[in-house]
């Protein structure tokens, strides 16, 4: 069947014809023609407004409460949580703590991993791992620790290295399956704030909203069912992968679909007042391009984008430049390919309404913004479509490169600071009095890093016995109480922030963060806690209630297999991380020898 518009030109010959209307006749006039069309061109600028207005309102730009997602009718729906354990995804119920459990169960749920590329350890690393521990992470994988590069560019293989070495490990189905969540950080300037069922559910409800907005822009199509036994309507878009945004374009040129083809910003067009997306450093543009330092989604997808971009810096030697320019290379073509098909397929109406609204300066095409693209090479049979997105509230991961003046660390029932930030902010219009709803209803701080075994009888045999000198930790802690990194024009509390760029508020912000008072207390506390009845049900069940099947904390494991304890991985870096003035881990009450289950020595009096 031929499409509507076909038939737009042809008249019916035996229709009949009536006498034209007064009010038309007058239209056509010579003298009417451009009252009327003024009235017409205002008409379609209310439309317009109309339209901008409810895309604004579609998401608050300060709210006070964080919508969880409610709906699963998406095209992709994380696994969903259960409560009061160390977060499975998936997790059927487990029995209570008197009952038994059957050995050898395996785990069938799907598996949180967390990915960081580093090749060695310091301090920044090891402040990175301890805001890991402190709100229960999945112990973190180390990806090319202890590998030297020496190849061509600036970084010598090392951002080339990072992709293989990343795409390497997702591949490998011995340690991970298709529909696993895989979170990658870079190693040493990234901290959590939050914890990670805040973090997963922050996801969900990303993703629930960015697949709204897909279908709304650009529409249903035909597709086949799951079981490929028929078809269905579904969206023509869908995406899966979240990956952290940045206020400004780099390394790539300003003319590349990277920089140029991107959507436009979530965030109200004014959130900065009159500045917004023109001040001369970039401070007050709104987020829209993709920052490779932070990306979260299923396993499956996630590998998919790490093989292209295998591709790209091995066979076209696109490495040279980092691993910023190539996955922004890669969102770059996805949009690119999405709007210029969306922009072919429209009818006369919608490439008319297109047409004015970029005369206007009303459009929100990036493609129709008054600027050169360079048009990407289409490679036939390459695939461009990922599903990537980016976290444009900085809900998830908050950047700080030109983003560092728009975040201050609030105490939320210190109501003295709110005057202070209005002043120090005079075109911030509002931000949240109070944490968001999600924050509210989870578990303290101090919860995460589990009670542990208190025990200070030495004849337990207990690593790390509890001490008065090194745990005191506060009996209650709220969210309320404690100092949250916040996104003031955003209106969010990011789950963790990502130092790039200037790295002074990696020494400037560390005292500020949450849980620096309590670091070493914690970390102490999150070893103890492989101890504790709930840990050895847990491994007896399967890892049925663990992030990670292969378990472990306080460590992290490497792409190669071996476990290596905090002592190991941040030894000498106390005085840095903790800053307490204690001493060196495990000698800070004196001499002696720890040593763990298998009776290797984890401390020791030798400082190798």
């Amino acid at each position: 069947m031929a499409p509507y518009t076909t038939f737009d030109h042809i008249s019916d010959p035996n229709q009949t014809t009536y006498p034209t209307p007064a009010f038309l006749r007058m239209a056509r006039s010579r003298r009417s023609r451009t009252p009327v069309l003024i009235a017409i061109a205002g008409l379609l600028l209310l439309i317009l407004g109309w339209r901008s207005s409810v895309k604004l309102s579609a998401r608050p730009a300060f709210s006070t409460s964080y919508r969880l997602a409610g709906n699963t009718q998406t095209p992709y729906t994380a696994p969903q949580l259960h409560d009061e354990t160390e977060s499975p995804l998936l997790a059927p119920p487990t029995p209570d703590d008197n009952s038994t459990v059957p050995m050898g169960l395996q785990k069938s749920n799907p598996s949180f991993h967390l990915l960081i590329p580093a090749t060695e350890s310091n301090s920044k690393l090891c402040k990175t791992l301890l805001s890991t521990f402190a709100l229960a992470y999945p112990p973190p994988t180390l990806v090319n620790y202890g590998k030297k590069f020496d190849g061509d560019g600036g970084d010598k293989g090392t951002h080339t290295g990072k992709i293989r070495g990343i795409y390497d490990y997702l591949s490998d189905e011995k340690k991970v399956k298709d529909g696993d969540m895989v979170l990658v950080i870079d190693g040493y300037d990234v901290w959590f704030q939050l914890p990670p069922v805040l973090m997963i559910k922050r996801y969900q409800q990303l993703i629930y909203e960015a697949n709204n907005r897909l279908r709304r822009r650009y529409g249903t199509e035909l597709k086949p069912t799951e079981d490929k036994a028929g078809s269905e309507m579904g969206p023509k878009y869908a995406q899966t992968v979240i990956f952290g945004a940045d206020k400004l374009c780099w390394p790539n040129r300003s003319s590349d679909p990277a920089c140029a083809a991107i959507p436009y910003s979530t965030l109200p067009k004014d959130v900065y007042g009159p500045s917004t997306d023109t001040h001369p450093d970039g401070s007050h543009n709104r987020p829209r391009y993709l920052n490779s330092g932070t990306v979260m989604g299923p396993v499956k997808d996630v590998r998919a984008i790490y093989e292209v971009a295998v591709e790209k810096v091995e066979k076209e030697n696109r490495g040279t430049l980092g691993d910023q320019f190539v996955f922004a290379d890669i969102f770059g073509e996805q949009e690119y390919q999405r709007e210029t098909q969306r922009l072919s397929t429209q009818g006369a109406g919608g490439r008319w309404y297109e047409w004015l609204s970029n005369a206007l300066g009303a459009s929100d095409s990036p493609l129709a913004a008054n600027q050169t693209i360079n048009n990407m090479t289409v490679i036939p049979g390459r695939r461009y479509e990922f599903g990537i997105g980016l976290d444009y509230t900085s809900e998830m991961f908050q950047t700080v490169t030109h983003s560092a003046g728009d975040i201050s660390f609030l105490t939320y029932n210190d109501t003295t600071v709110f005057s202070e930030v209005m002043t120090q902010h005079s075109n911030l219009k509002a931000f949240p009095s109070v944490p968001p709803m999600d924050i509210q209803y989870a578990h303290g701080p101090l919860w995460y890093s589990s009670p542990g075994n208190h025990s200070s009888d030495p004849e337990d045999g207990i690593l790390l016995p509890h001490s008065d000198k090194l745990d005191n930790l506060p009996e209650r802690l709220d969210w309320f109480e404690v100092p949250l990194a916040t996104n003031l024009y955003a209106g969010t509390i990011p789950s963790l922030l990502h130092i790039n760029g200037d790295k002074s508020p990696l020494d400037d912000w560390w005292s500020s963060m949450w849980y620096h008072p309590y670091g070493r207390a914690l970390v102490r506390r999150f070893i103890r806690s492989t101890q504790t009845r709930q840990a050895a049900r847990a491994a007896a069940a399967g890892g049925q209630t663990w992030w990670d099947m292969r378990g472990g904390r306080g460590g992290v494991w490497t792409d190669t297999g071996s476990w290596m304890s905090w002592g190991e991985v941040c030894k000498k870096t106390e005085d840095a991380v903790f800053q307490d003035g204690k001493g060196k881990w495990g000698m800070e009450e004196g001499s002696r020898k720890v040593t763990n289950s298998f009776g290797m020595v984890v401390i020791a009096d030798e400082d190798e």
